[in-house]
């Protein structure tokens, strides 16, 4: 069925289906894993590091972009669509900020980027954005929000979501462990993040790159050595749950 309607992105196959959109979501599951996560006072994402050529500078490969001060984002899918994607948030904050004399609102840019998606699965000539995107950040009276974007130009507001390589599954731990008490602490949410990516990524801190923005605060990159202590903490602490499960159980 697809074959005969997935060449045209404007033509619509007989039970509904744009498939050229569909298509771009199936790139988006084949990128690596984002995580975010919103917090009363943080937002922090985190993403899977794939490795690099030896002799490539890591720093070249980047999945969180600063769109401006208080707004940030990580993407799961095509890198160089990101690129150009990217490119049009940034423009199209300091656009507002020019205009308006104010930031950018996280719902107003977030609805921007998804409009932009948008138009590119309506216009002969197109194709879709191969990516997904979590963007994160503060509005101007101090609330935190996080945002998803997908190819086909819908998006969404979230307390926590995941994207890309097995986000179902991130997702689904997400559902089960996220709480108001655990939003309510800094460090909770940060660990959470990394105990999430941690389902999915094998080899520990050296694969998970973590950016962390607090009310007020710039964004923060945190440095290797940073991301593997959290790493070996929340390792720690996952396997004591896990020590004190079986224990119940036996007692039981």
């Amino acid at each position: 069925m697809g074959s005969s309607y997935d060449h045209a992105i404007t033509v619509f196959s007989p039970d509904g289906h744009l498939f050229q959109v569909e298509y771009a979501q199936e790139a988006v599951k084949k990128g690596s894993t984002a995580v975010g996560l919103r917090g009363e006072g943080i937002v922090v994402l985190g993403v899977e590091k794939r490795s690099v050529p030896k002799l490539q500078d890591e720093r070249t490969v980047r999945k969180i972009h600063k769109l401006d001060d208080h707004v940030c984002m990580a993407f799961s899918g095509l890198t160089a669509d990101a690129r150009i994607l990217v490119n049009m948030a940034r423009v199209e904050c300091q656009s507002y900020r020019l205009t308006m004399e104010d930031p950018v609102s996280m719902s107003y840019i977030a609805r921007h980027i998804a409009s932009v998606k948008q138009h590119f699965t309506q216009r002969p000539g197109l194709r879709p954005f191969g990516l997904s995107t979590l963007i994160v950040g503060f509005d101007y009276d101090g609330s935190a929000h996080l945002f998803q974007t997908d190819p086909s130009g819908t998006f969404h507001e979230w307390k926590a979501n995941a994207i890309g390589r097995s986000g179902k599954t991130v997702r689904e731990f997400l559902e089960k462990h996220y709480t108001d008490e655990i939003a309510a602490s800094d460090e909770a949410c940060i660990k959470l993040t990394v105990r999430a990516l941690l389902e999915v990524v094998q080899s520990g801190g050296k694969n998970i790159e973590l950016a962390v923005m607090r009310r007020g605060k710039p964004l923060e990159i945190l440095d290797s050595k940073t991301v593997e202590k959290l790493v070996e903490e929340t390792e720690k602490e996952r396997d004591a749950e896990t020590e004190a499960k079986k224990k119940a159980a036996g007692k039981s």
